[in-house]
Order: structure tokens, then sequence, then C-alpha cells
């Protein structure tokens, strides 16, 4: 996985609230085994219209957001199902961070385990950058996680808050499998002493 430390990057608005994962990736795209390829089938169903062509009314589909790697939404985004190919998608578009006012837990979680920075703002400075993203043709956020800070350049900035443990395996790269790998010598200690290996 790689550290996360800082971001500058256009903003997506999603202006809609309790978005399901089975929205953020369909369930028909969940039959691939790699955790690469689903960009094209995130938010399917609000991106193309029934003749597969892309929806013009879905944010996503304006030019404007095109190479948005801060995604933008409402209350409960990431409820539904615990599928974890929904950060997959969300991160294979090109999506690092994530800003709303709640996620759902186990979103939540599985977004800094895939390399991902969902971060939670009160409502009203949500709503507050939601104006100045329509406002503002290509709006760019700098996210600084290393001071926990979001910062634009006309003098905006706010601080948000973390988990320490979750903080410092996003500025260090580490997954599951890296944390688990950090212990490798005492793993294989323990497997010779038990005669798991030669």
């Amino acid at each position: 996985m790689e550290p996360f430390k800082t971001l500058t990057g256009i903003v997506a608005p999603l202006d809609r609230v309790n978005v399901d994962t089975d929205q953020i990736i369909p369930k028909q795209f969940l039959k691939r085994i790699e955790r690469t390829g689903f960009e094209e089938y995130l938010f399917y169903d609000w991106r193309y219209l029934d003749n597969g062509k892309p929806n013009p009314e879905f944010v996503l589909n304006n030019e404007r957001y095109k190479d948005a790697t801060i995604l933008l939404t409402r209350n409960n985004f990431g409820c539904g199902s615990s599928r974890e190919h929904a950060p997959w998608a969300l991160k294979n578009y090109g999506f690092l961070v994530i800003i709303a006012p709640s996620f759902a837990d186990i979103f939540f979680s599985n977004c800094f385990k895939n390399g991902m920075l969902p971060i939670v703002l009160q409502e009203n400075v949500v709503e507050e950058l939601f104006k100045k993203v329509l406002a503002n043709k290509g709006y760019r956020l700098t996210v600084d996680l290393e001071s926990q800070s979001i910062t634009e350049d006309k003098g905006f900035k706010i601080s948000f808050e973390i988990d320490p443990f979750k903080k410092r395996c996003l500025l260090e790269g580490l997954d599951d499998i890296g944390l688990t790998l950090r212990h490798e010598d005492k793993i294989r200690a323990y497997e010779e002493r038990r005669g798991l290996i030669n």
C-alpha cells in the first residue's frame, strides 16, 4: 500500500445522503478476484443510462470533475453491505480522500485498509464546501495528513480528527498484511519453535 501524506486535488460534489455500497459498486460487478479494474463500474446505475451511454445529469460525467481525487458527499456514506469492493472502486477511479459529515462504520474502516482517507467534518462545514465547489470551477483542496488539516488557496483552513493508529498506518503505507509483516522475524521464530517450518 502506498503511503498517504498530502494530496492537492480537484473536489467532486456528490450531493446525496445514504449512498450505499450497492450504488458505489453494484453487486453484478463483484465477480472479479483482483482489486483493480472496478473504476468503470463505480456508481454504474447513476453514471450510465439504460442504453449504456453516460448520464449527462450525473456529477462525475461533468467535465469539470473529470480528474477529481477528493469526493465531497453527505451523511452516512458507504452504508449497506460490507463489501470491500466499494473502496476499491473509488480508489481505482482516482479518489484518495472522501469528505462527509458521517460514514458507515465498516466502509470507514475499509477505506483506511485500502490507503484512502475518509474525513468527517461538521455538516455546516461540508455545506460550505459544497457551495465553494459549485461556485468555483476546478476547486481544489489540499489535505495534509501529518498536520491533520484541509486548506485552499483562498484562505480556507480547517483541522480534522483521526485515530492515531489509523493515521500512522496511512502515513507509513501499512495495511493489515504490512502490519503483520513487521513482525516477520517473530513469526518465523515461533514457527521454527513449533516445528512448522524447517
